[in-house]
């Protein structure tokens, strides 16, 4: 199995790898940030912190998850299909 050159690749290969490396970016970053919060909701909670910042960090994450998923869902897994917003 040989790998291909990038000369053997049309323009819209080309395009939507980098496309696809874009997404991987954004993807990464979400988790790190999802990580960071959580880790945040941990912290605050185990030193009695503010009830409204535990309620504000409770529904950033639930916020991010969405958006997580919706974001693999339209990017990796949508196909040709397109998606009208």
């Amino acid at each position: 199995m040989s790998t291909a050159a990038a000369g053997d690749r049309s323009p819209a290969e080309v395009a939507r790898e980098q496309a696809l490396g874009e997404i991987s970016d954004v993807l990464l970053n979400l988790e790190h940030t999802l990580a960071r919060a959580k880790k945040a909701l941990q912290r605050v909670r185990k030193s009695g912190g503010d009830h409204n910042v535990e309620l504000a960090l409770t529904e950033l994450i639930a916020d991010l998850e969405r958006n997580h998923k919706r974001f693999m869902h339209d990017t990796y897994y949508a196909g040709d299909t397109l998606r009208l917003i």
